[in-house]
């Protein structure tokens, strides 16, 4: 078969050993902490309607500007419309922070002007899952994750996060050690989850969940979402979680061929519809979902969207901070150790670590203590990070607002929900 270079798969075929040794080399590129980066997503709402859909040729018409705008961070557009920002690596979190800010004043502008304002929640708490963008990519994905069960489609188009970006990590032990930083990430991140959690409603209803969006991961197949055990050594588990990972979609000229239980470990030995390519590899694991991604960097991707204009800046700085300073990182690998227990030794997110925290938040006591004492080490550790005024101050809100009460976002869009008369069930 001739496949056209826009498919992005000529070149040589790789093979099993190959790919192995490909992944491992890669996965986890190893020196001192240093840069830190975010993906923020944001729900495109009508300022004035918001309940009600944007229609597909305003989002058009706002998504042609959006891409004309001078912005220092990486723009892109979700399937169901979600605008997405996704900053360079900084070598800062101050920079980060002031680069993003900025981004966003421009997108926020341009989407005032055409009656459209961003909306941080987990999941569109009004909408039903609509497809915007019809590429064979999301085709692929569409027909994939349809296996599964609705959860897949809300994912794609009604959801959104804050995606915290920070180095692997050091070689050598220690809490800077990249081993020390990958399971801090796990343990850490059902935390993260409760803390953050902003997406109780689906359609008009609660769903009983105060983080609907990760309750739609975990209903994904583990093989696409779910992480590898913390069991063993982690690039020698990510490369067979990778490899033994079920592929999406092999690209072609036309519509992309969606296989039923093909794994790309069966495919470099089947070879099944063509050899695949380095560039297969590649694309294959950026199918992959799991809470933590380990793409040379560890992609923290658990959190939900956050509400108001500088709602993402709290997890960005909490995170950079618990792991970035040393004695923070010490107080967090404490606190969140005697959690490690309840997982009971499955992946995240598909445990009852990260079931209880999607579903309860901070109301679970375990973690709201653990969430606390991260919040409080956070706190010190901003300013010897050179964190601004506005950044501390936001996180100082965050923490006294939500988590010393045990409450989260997800709480007040319940409880303004309510005082409007919307339908409530959890």
């Amino acid at each position: 078969m001739v496949v056209s270079p826009e498919c992005g798969v000529d070149g040589p075929a790789v093979t099993e050993q190959e790919a192995e040794a490909l992944i491992e080399a890669t996965c986890f590129r190893t020196g001192p902490p240093r840069s830190v980066g975010v993906e923020v997503e944001w729900l495109v709402h009508q300022a004035r309607a918001p309940h009600d859909p944007v229609a597909r040729e305003r989002l058009e018409a706002v998504h042609a500007v959006l891409r004309t705008l001078p912005l220092a961070s990486g723009l892109s557009v979700e399937p169901g419309g979600q605008v997405e920002l996704s900053s360079r690596p900084a070598p800062s979190l101050t920079e980060c922070v002031s680069d993003v800010s900025a981004d966003l004043e421009a997108v926020r502008t341009a989407l005032h002007e055409h009656g459209l304002t961003l909306v941080g929640m987990g999941v569109d708490p009004w909408s039903p899952p609509r497809r915007f963008l019809r590429e064979p990519r999301y085709d692929a994905m569409e027909a994939c994750l349809d296996r599964t069960g609705p959860a897949g489609r809300t994912l794609m188009c009604t959801s959104a996060s804050v995606q915290v970006c920070l180095d692997a990590g050091r070689e050598e032990p220690g809490v800077m050690g990249f081993a020390r930083r990958w399971r801090l990430a796990h343990h850490l991140g059902a935390v993260l989850v409760a803390a953050f959690a902003n997406s109780p409603m689906a359609e008009g209803r609660s769903t009983g969940w105060l983080s609907t969006r990760q309750l739609m991961w975990t209903e994904l197949d583990p093989g696409r979402s779910g992480g590898p055990s913390l069991a063993h050594d982690p690039r020698r588990a990510w490369v067979r979680r990778v490899l033994d990972a079920p592929v999406m979609c092999v690209r072609r000229d036309g519509p992309w061929e969606v296989p039923d239980g093909l794994s790309f470990r069966e495919w470099t030995r089947s070879r099944t519809m063509r050899p695949p390519t380095h560039a297969d590899l590649d694309y294959h694991i950026t199918t992959l979902f799991p809470p933590v991604r380990p793409r040379g960097h560890l992609e923290l991707r658990m959190i939900d969207a956050q509400p108001g204009d500088d709602g993402w800046i709290v997890p960005l700085a909490v995170v950079t901070a618990l792991f970035d300073d040393p004695g923070a990182a010490t107080i967090a690998n404490r606190a969140v150790e005697p959690l490690a227990e309840r997982a009971a030794g499955a992946p995240a997110p598909h445990n009852p670590l990260w079931r209880d925290a999607a579903r309860d938040g901070l109301a679970d006591p375990d973690l709201k203590r653990a969430a606390v004492t991260c919040f409080a080490a956070a706190l010190d550790a901003l300013p010897r990070l050179g964190a601004s005024t506005r950044v501390m101050d936001a996180v100082a809100a965050y923490a006294d607002r939500y988590v010393r009460r045990g409450r989260s976002p997800a709480d007040d869009a319940l409880t303004g929900s309510a005082a409007v008369g919307r339908p409530l069930c959890r």
